[in-house]
C-alpha cells in the first residue's frame, strides 16, 4: 500500500474573483494540490511556497487527548451554530494557542479541502484519533447525522478525560510524597549524616547499632549512589517496558492491580464505567453491538477487562445475549448485568448502559476521596518512620553522652 504524503503548512498570495489580492495559509500534501484547492475556492494563487518552521519552539506543541476533548465541543458547538465544516476547521484552527493541535486542525482541514471524508481525514493521524473515533465519524456522515455524532463524541471524551482526571489526582498526592521523601533522604544521606560521622569519629567510643547502621548506609550510598539509582530507574524502566512487550506480564500486572486493597476496587469500577460508557456511545450511533465491542475492550484501560470484553464479542457473535456473556465473565456486579438485561429487554440499552456510567463514574469519585483520605495519614506515618529514625538515629550518640555527663 502507497504511503500517503503528510500535508503542510503553505504560505500563498494571489487575486480573488474581484481582482483584490488575498493572502493567507493553507494545509496541503504539496504545491501543486494547495494551488488546485485555491483555483477552486475562485482565488488565483500567484506565489505558493512551504512556511518555514520557527527557529525556537513557539510554546506547547505536543497534541494530548484535552486538546481533542476541547476541539471536539467546539466542532461540534459550531455545526450546531450552522457554520460549515470547513470554515469550522478554520476558525479553531487558526485560533488555537498549542502550534502542535493548529496544524493538526488545519492538516484535517486541508484533506477535506482535496475531497476526502472527515474520517478518512481523521484515519491519517492515529495517534490522535483512534478508532473508536474515526468509527463514530464515519457513521455519522454516512447517516447524515454527522453534527449529532460529534456532540456525542464530545460529551463521551469529556467524561471519560474527567474519569482519568480524577484517577491521576488520587495517585499524584501519594506518588508526588514518595517522591519528596527519596529527595530529603537522599540529602540527609550525602550531606548531614558524614557531618554526624566525622564527629562521633572523635568520640572513641562503639555507637548505637541504630547509629551505625545509617553511617554504613549512608558510607555506601555516598560511593554508589549512581548504582543504587541506575537499579531503581533500570527496574522501573524495564518493567513498564517488559509490561509493553509481554502479554503475561500486561496480564499479572493488571490482575495484581485488581487486587490490590483500596485501589483495585478504583481501578475495577474505573473499567466498568469506561466499558459502559464507551458501549453506550456506540449504541447511541448505531453501531452494531459486535462491531462495538472491540472498541469497547480497547477503552477499558485494563486488559483483563479487555480480553473478557473480546470473548463476549466471541460469544455475542454466536448469538448469546449481552447480559449472559457479561454474567458469564464474572467480572460485573450483579446489579450491572441486571440493568444490562433490562435494557435489552425493553430495547433501551444505551438508556441503561448511561446509568450504569453515571453510577459508576460517581463510584470513582467516592473511591478517590476514600483513598485520598486514607493514604494521607499512612504517607505521614510512614515518612515520620523513616525521617524519624534517621534523626534519632543521628542523636542517639549525643544523648548517651549528655545521659553520661
Amino acid at each position: 500500500m502507497a504511503n500517503v504524503k503528510a500535508s503542510q503548512m503553505y504560505i500563498w498570495e494571489g487575486k480573488d474573483g474581484n481582482g483584490k489580492r488575498v493572502k493567507g495559509e493553507i494545509s496541503g500534501q504539496s504545491e501543486a494540490l494547495v494551488k488546485a484547492i485555491l483555483r477552486r475556492q475562485k482565488i488565483n494563487p500567484t506565489k505558493v511556497k512551504k512556511k518555514p518552521k520557527p527557529l525556537f519552539g513557539s510554546g506547547k506543541s505536543k497534541v494530548v487527548a484535552k486538546d481533542i476533548c476541547i476541539w471536539s465541543r467546539q466542532l461540534a458547538t459550531m455545526m450546531s451554530s450552522g457554520v460549515p465544516l470547513v470554515q469550522s476547521f478554520e476558525i479553531t484552527g487558526r485560533g488555537h494557542e498549542n502550534a502542535g493541535m493548529q496544524s493538526l486542525i488545519l492538516a484535517i482541514k486541508g484533506d477535506v479541502e482535496a475531497g476526502n471524508n472527515l474520517a478518512d481525514a481523521l484515519k491519517k493521524h492515529p495517534l490522535h484519533f483512534n478508532s473508536l473515533y474515526c468509527n463514530l465519524i464515519e457513521a455519522g456522515e454516512h447517516a447524515g447525522i454527522l453534527e449529532a455524532i460529534l456532540h456525542k463524541l464530545a460529551t463521551y471524551l469529556e467524561k471519560t478525560e474527567a474519569l482519568k482526571s480524577k484517577i491521576k489526582s488520587a495517585l499524584f498526592y501519594p506518588a508526588a510524597v514518595v517522591v519528596a521523601a527519596i529527595i530529603v533522604i537522599t540529602i540527609l544521606m550525602i550531606f548531614v549524616i558524614p557531618q554526624f560521622s566525622s564527629l562521633f569519629g572523635s568520640f572513641g567510643a562503639d555507637l548505637p547499632g541504630l547509629t551505625q547502621f545509617l553511617i554504613d548506609a549512608s558510607n555506601f550510598f555516598v560511593a554508589w549512589w549512581w548504582l543504587v539509582f541506575g537499579i531503581l530507574g533500570g527496574t522501573v524502566f524495564g518493567l513498564l517496558e517488559f509490561k509493553k512487550r509481554s502479554i503475561a506480564m500486561q496480564h499479572f500486572l493488571d490482575r495484581a492491580v485488581l487486587k490490590v486493597p483500596v485501589i483495585g476496587d478504583l481501578m475495577e469500577k474505573s473499567a466498568i464505567a469506561r466499558f459502559a460508557r464507551t458501549l453506550e456511545t456506540m449504541f447511541a450511533a448505531g453501531t452494531p453491538l459486535v462491531e462495538a465491542m472491540t472498541s469497547v475492550a480497547g477503552a477499558t484501560g485494563n486488559i483483563v477487562f479487555h480480553d473478557a470484553t473480546m470473548k463476549m464479542k466471541d460469544e455475542i457473535s454466536t448469538g448469546t445475549q449481552l447480559q449472559a456473556s457479561m454474567r458469564e465473565t464474572g467480572l460485573f456486579p450483579n446489579m450491572v448485568v441486571q440493568m444490562v438485561a433490562i435494557g435489552e429487554e425493553s430495547g433501551a440499552i444505551d438508556t441503561m448502559l448511561g446509568k450504569v456510567a453515571d453510577w459508576y463514574e460517581q463510584e470513582v469519585d467516592d473511591a478517590v476521596e476514600a483513598l485520598t483520605s486514607l493514604l494521607e495519614p499512612m504517607i505521614m506515618a510512614f515518612l515520620g518512620v523513616v525521617i524519624g529514625g534517621i534523626v534519632v538515629g543521628m542523636y542517639l550518640p549525643i544523648f548517651k553522652m549528655g545521659a553520661v555527663v
